[in-house]
Order: structure tokens, then C-alpha cells, then sequence
């Protein structure tokens, strides 16, 4: 149950983000239209736009990965055995928080060489930050990806089947 609790929490947490990041990226674009509409356009609305809709992507990403709306292939695993479909889905969680460790890594090291670069339009903004993204939301997914891998590993017998539509309307 702490774990249920937890992941209720993280959820939420990223639920917040994705919220902010979507409200900022609102009122940004908003302004950007109302102020070139005025004939002052703002220099800096289409180069922080991007990174915001990339910010939201990525922490979009690792809320999906927490509430399992990852597109997937349902039918493919439903064809196969309890027993395949868990083994399937562990050694594809494995591979998945592998690869994002890897991103988390790369990323990762890709911050100190960009520490010198900025933004154009808004040089005091440096490109580590805005490249941060990549190694965080790395972690994020791998923090999702292992709940979803502890509960395939605790979850050793087989779901209870549902009642049938038919066996229902005959009750």
C-alpha cells in the first residue's frame, strides 16, 4: 500500500507540472499574438515557445509513463499465456528503463559542454538548463518504469478473469 500511496503522489506531482508548463506555454503564446498583433512583437516568444512545448513534452512523457498511456500493442499480448505475457512484459520493462538510463546518461554529460552556450534571444538563460529536461525526465520515466516493474514481479499468478457480458445478462 505505501507504494500505491507513492505513486499516487508522483502521479500527481507530475500531474502539476504538466499542468504549470502547459499554463505558462498559454499565456506565452497568448502574448506573443496579442503583442504582435499591437506591432510589438516580442524577440523572445518563438524561441521560448519551443522550449517550453519541449519541457512539456518530455514531463508529458513521464506522466504517461506513470499512468501507463504509453502507446502499445494490446492485442499481441493478449494473444499470449499469462506466464509469457508476464515474462514479455518484464524483460520489455528492462529494456525500456535501460534505455532511458542511457538517455539520463548522455544527457547528463552533454550539460557541462553546453554550460557556455545560451538561449539567442534570452542569452542570460543558458542552454544546460533548457537541455535539463533530458536527464530529469530520464529519471522521472525510470521512476515510473520501476513501479510498473515491481508490480509485474509482485503480481505472480494471473489477474482474475472478468465476467463475460453473457454470463452477466443471464444473472
Amino acid at each position: 500500500m505505501r507504494l500505491q500511496g507513492f505513486r499516487r503522489g508522483y502521479e500527481r506531482a507530475l500531474e502539476w507540472v504538466v499542468i504549470a508548463l502547459m499554463a505558462v506555454l498559454a499565456t506565452e503564446v497568448t502574448a506573443g499574438v496579442v503583442f504582435r498583433y499591437l506591432g510589438h512583437a516580442l524577440i523572445w516568444y518563438d524561441e521560448m515557445a519551443s522550449v517550453l512545448l519541449a519541457w512539456l513534452t518530455f514531463y508529458g512523457a513521464a506522466l504517461a509513463s506513470v499512468k501507463r498511456a504509453h502507446i502499445g500493442c494490446p492485442e499481441l499480448l493478449d494473444a499470449m499465456g499469462w506466464r509469457a505475457r508476464r515474462a514479455f512484459n518484464i524483460a520489455a520493462e528492462l529494456v525500456v528503463i535501460a534505455f532511458f538510463v542511457l538517455l539520463g546518461w548522455v544527457g547528463a554529460s552533454v550539460l557541462p559542454i553546453l554550460a557556455t552556450d545560451a538561449l539567442v534571444s534570452l542569452p542570460w538563460i543558458p542552454m544546460s538548463i533548457v537541455q535539463s529536461v533530458i536527464p530529469i525526465s530520464a529519471a522521472l520515466i525510470v521512476v515510473a518504469e520501476l513501479l510498473h516493474l515491481i508490480d509485474l514481479i509482485t503480481h505472480a499468478k494471473p489477474p482474475a478473469a472478468p465476467q463475460s457480458g453473457l454470463a452477466e445478462a443471464l444473472q
